[in-house]
């Protein structure tokens, strides 16, 4: 089972690396780059389903920190794959509550599920266009609380987040 647990955190590492490289091709003008994009991610989010068959969440105690953070990007990223980010979502819960994953990773998931299910986010994590040269995020259900419930899981305040981007 250890030499598995290393092949899986070498495997996931693998799969967020060809996930960083591709990304641009994500908002790419070219449709055949933008499909491959969207074939990258797919194969990833089947790939992640039997992972979480498997081993259930893959947690850094099983496959250590780049791995697990891997295995979230993935999730992240699967987003024409409602049914795994619920499963990773449900599963990733259960590993904050027992403080064996992070509530900041589990947030922005969250919100990205909630997203493309065509609800409103939590904590404005995701960014629905750019208004004036201003990020905006898609709605969110407490706007007013939505700083407040960033600090709860670690994420900096929204204005913070979004001068990160500027400065990209």
């Amino acid at each position: 089972m250890a030499y598995d647990v290393a092949a899986l955190a070498v495997e996931l590492a693998d799969m967020a690396a060809a996930d960083h490289q591709s990304a641009v091709l994500a908002n790419s003008d070219d449709p055949a780059e933008q499909l491959a994009w969207r074939r990258l991610t797919a194969q990833h989010g089947d790939r992640l389903g039997e992972i979480m068959d498997e081993y259930g969440w893959p947690t850094e105690e099983l496959v250590g920190q780049e791995a697990a953070r891997a295995a979230w990007l993935i999730a992240q990223h699967a987003d024409r794959q409602l049914e795994v980010q619920r499963r990773a979502l449900q599963l990733m819960q259960q590993a904050v509550s027992a403080g064996s994953a992070s509530p900041r990773e589990l947030a922005f998931l969250r919100d990205r599920t909630l997203v493309n299910e065509g609800r409103k986010q939590i904590y404005g994590t995701q960014i629905a266009g750019v208004k004036d040269g201003a990020p905006v995020p898609w709605p969110c259900e407490e706007p007013e609380r939505m700083d407040e419930l960033r600090a709860e899981v670690g994420i900096e305040p929204f204005d913070e987040y979004v001068a990160k981007f500027a400065r990209a």
